[in-house]
């Protein structure tokens, strides 16, 4: 060894990781990892109008609480998945090791955004999936039939 001290290392002080610190905006959502982990929007932010902290409330609205003015206890809270939508061009597998099939998904976030991931299904599930998808069929052939 060389005794120099390397930064990396936890037990000589330096934290792992290589995240970004994260400093809310006014209007941001936030969960704030103090206490119970309660979700907020920033409402206040250190400095503003001689506050010393980030100011949090409710998204429904309530009591306001208060957070550290370094941001430590705050998380960025991501954009949750309103829906699923089959990915054009790929097809569904089946894994005969894990028994199990996987169909390619695009996942679209409330931000707008989108993300690749994949619907797994065991085999009951496919049963389920399958029997759902007859119904669904079924009604939208009625309806056609109907209309014509």
């Amino acid at each position: 060894m060389t005794g120099r001290r390397l930064p990396h290392l936890p037990s000589q002080g330096a934290e792992l990781g290589n995240a970004a610190p994260f400093f809310p905006k006014l209007g941001d959502l936030a969960a704030d990892t103090a206490g119970s982990g309660r979700v907020g929007v920033v409402v206040t932010l250190p400095g503003e109008d001689s506050a010393t902290t980030y100011h949090l409330r409710p998204p429904g609205g309530g009591p306001a609480w208060s957070a550290p003015a370094d941001g430590t206890t705050l998380r960025p809270v991501p954009a949750q998945v309103t829906h699923a939508t089959l990915l054009p061009g790929r097809d569904a597998v089946y894994d005969p090791r894990a028994r199990q099939s996987s169909v390619p998904m695009e996942f679209h976030l409330e931000d707008g955004s989108t993300r690749e991931g994949a619907l797994v299904l065991t085999a009951i599930d496919l049963e389920r999936l399958y029997a759902q998808t007859c119904r669904l069929l079924d009604r939208n052939e009625n309806v056609l039939s109907e209309d014509s």
